[in-house]
């Protein structure tokens, strides 16, 4: 258990650190090299964001699931690192287009053709804002700040998962995105069936 645990503190290193140089690469390529980036690349990102954030969604209800699995459990640290590397891949496309125009990005948001149902794009825009708000709160220094209001913020997580999903699969017609969206709705309610189940017995036995 010890390697296991030390795995998994690499990979949470990892995932912090190349969310970082993400952040700090991706967007000047996107500005000043655009050529370098295909758009299967593009697509490609967009995946792994997706794949990333799916892991975040069912690690902690399989975990309360399967209590007794002791392999599950420690996987929940890796939501940190992992989400905040899903979040930064959509941050970096959006840090490109205000370096691009930061005028029109910002004026962009307060109009209601943003916010529309057109093109679905009310889904892409909640995914950003959702996105970048979980960036900007995952850190100790906000988690401090924040207080009990913090695992409130986090809850975004679930507008982010839900809102970039659906939007893909309404636009792309992906229909294995729809799957996941199934499979982290079935864990999430079973996780706090088997919860509320949990809480009943001890109250019992007290």
């Amino acid at each position: 258990m010890k390697t296991y645990f030390k795995i998994i503190q690499f990979i949470q290193k990892f995932s912090l650190g190349i969310s970082i140089l993400l952040m700090l690469t991706l967007p000047i390529i996107l500005v000043f090299y655009p050529e370098k980036i295909s758009e299967s690349t593009t697509l490609r990102l967009y995946d792994l964001s997706h794949i990333a954030v799916l892991f975040v969604m069912i690690i902690r209800p399989l975990a309360d699931i399967f209590t007794k699995t002791k392999l599950i459990r420690p996987l929940v640290i890796l939501r940190k690192g992992l989400g905040v590397f899903s979040a930064a891949i959509i941050v970096s496309f959006i840090f490109s287009k205000i370096i691009i125009d930061p005028a029109h990005y910002f004026s962009s948001l307060i109009t209601l053709k943003y916010w529309s149902l057109d093109n679905f794009a009310l889904f892409a825009h909640l995914a950003d804002i959702s996105a970048i708000v979980l960036i900007a709160t995952s850190n100790n220094f906000s988690k401090r700040i924040l207080g009990s209001l913090w695992k409130k913020v986090q809850k975004l997580s679930y507008l982010y998962f839900y809102a970039s999903s659906f939007y893909v699969f309404v636009v792309f017609e992906n229909s294995s995105v729809l799957l996941s969206m199934f499979i982290v709705t079935a864990l999430t309610m079973l996780a706090h069936v088997v919860n509320q189940k949990r809480i009943i017995n001890q109250s019992q036995q007290i």
